[in-house]
């Protein structure tokens, strides 16, 4: 960890002096207090002169000040940067026995948040024209890819909520990048595009989402059983954002195969959900997935 730390500063250009709030000790101390049900500053310096005089350290200052200001000068990409190397160092030590078929799964998701009404954050994060000047606060949209396997964040990102390219299909554009051939992205139905589905097929990267605003009609297409078939999905009609050349490059349809499957989890209701998936292996059992697609989903 230290090391990871280490790296992360170098490449951020963070100057370090203070000796009782350490980069890895700042980071250790506001993860307990994101953690904590007392959110407070004062609530985490307690924490940490507790910690400290539990390992016989001298105990430190309770004013909040010092931690306040040591936390300040961590820069935003720094945290992210932490992030994405501990994730992708977890999930480089996993069991292959964790593996789905011997596949690496991810789990793409997003979500928005609010932040202090600042002028600095209302400029790099400013709200939605609809919304009335003076009213509310600068919201964000945030990204990120799970490993199935180890449970860690391995790659996340943080845009605007709103704009050309802010959403959460032009998210996932920036961060496919992360996926390698024979990867399966999981995600939940505002996924289940044809465009995004064809170009992570062209990568080499096989999608599982929930079946959007399509109708499954297991009448058609080549049937594996009830409630299992393979389907072609034909190209949209071309946008008017795009021109011409770039409509013509991905091919005229997609292969798709929906297939109906119950999940059943102690505690919950039964549900049925119909999934949509360019895995075409028959013998692919897809419940063990589809049970992390329904949590997304919801």
């Amino acid at each position: 960890m230290e090391a990871i730390l280490a790296k992360a500063l170098t490449e951020n250009a963070v100057d370090w002096v203070d000796r009782v709030y350490s980069p890895l000790v700042t980071l250790w101390v506001f993860l307990g207090q994101v953690l904590s049900a007392d959110h407070s500053c004062r609530h985490a310096v307690a924490r940490l002169i507790v910690h400290r005089l539990s390992r016989g350290q001298r105990r430190c200052s309770a004013e909040t000040g010092a931690y306040c200001q040591a936390r300040q000068r961590l820069p935003e990409k720094f945290f992210s940067d932490v992030a994405r190397q501990t994730g992708r160092a977890l999930e480089s030590g996993v069991d292959p026995e964790w593996l789905w078929k011997g596949r690496r799964v991810y789990v793409y998701d997003s979500s928005s948040v609010s932040m202090p009404d600042t002028a600095e954050n209302q400029r790099a994060y400013p709200q939605p024209d609809a919304q009335k000047p003076g009213i509310g606060f600068p919201p964000a949209r945030i990204a990120a890819v799970f490993s199935l396997s180890c449970g860690a964040v391995i790659d996340l990102g943080i845009c605007r909520y709103a704009g050309k390219g802010q959403s959460e299909l032009g998210m996932l554009r920036t961060l496919w990048n992360i996926f390698r051939p024979g990867d399966v992205m999981l995600a939940d139905r505002l996924m289940c595009s044809w465009t995004e589905m064809v170009m992570l097929k062209q990568r080499g990267v096989d999608s599982v989402t929930r079946l959007n605003k399509r109708t499954a009609d297991f009448r058609r297409g080549q049937r594996w059983g009830k409630g299992d078939h393979i389907v072609q999905w034909s190209k949209p009609q071309k946008p008017r954002s795009i021109d011409r050349k770039t409509y013509n490059l991905p091919p005229d349809f997609l292969m798709v195969r929906e297939t109906r499957v119950r999940v059943e989890q102690p505690g919950f209701r039964t549900t049925i959900v119909v999934v949509a998936t360019t895995l075409l292996d028959a013998p692919y059992e897809l419940r063990p997935i589809v049970t992390c697609s329904l949590c997304c989903a919801m």
